[in-house]
């Protein structure tokens, strides 16, 4: 966590401790939802928060007119509270609905951390 943000950690470097202080760690990350660079230096005898990240698949349903998905979990669970990613990857937001349109049973990534959550993959579901 850096800047209470999730973060997958690009780079680490240690100084040596000075006249006056500790070793410090400095840490380049990139924010998992937004993809925006982090950098924090921080004492290396210190700790950090690591965030609970999880990744889930979901069967698509339908796609609205306004981008929400509404899609399915293994437990026939209706999720219908997410949008495509058209802000965050708008590649993956056309890849989506092309898929969709052109009739194709996907299974939509969703990864979630400290109460955010975000469509990351599609892939076409070959089991049905």
């Amino acid at each position: 966590m850096i800047k209470e943000r999730p973060c997958k950690i690009v780079e680490v470097t240690t100084s040596k401790p000075g006249k006056h202080g500790h070793a410090k760690a400095n840490i380049v990350a990139v924010d998992i939802f937004n993809g925006k660079k982090m950098e924090d230096c921080t004492p290396s005898s210190h700790n950090m928060n690591v965030p609970i990240v999880t990744r889930n698949e979901y069967l698509l349903i339908d796609v609205t007119d306004d981008g929400y998905l509404t899609m399915m979990d293994d437990n026939n669970n209706e999720k219908n509270d997410l949008k495509l990613p058209e802000k965050e990857d708008l590649e993956l937001c056309t890849k989506i609905r092309d898929m969709f349109d052109s009739g194709k049973n996907l299974m939509i990534g969703v990864i979630s951390a400290c109460g955010m959550e975000l469509v990351n993959t599609v892939k076409e579901d070959t089991t049905a």
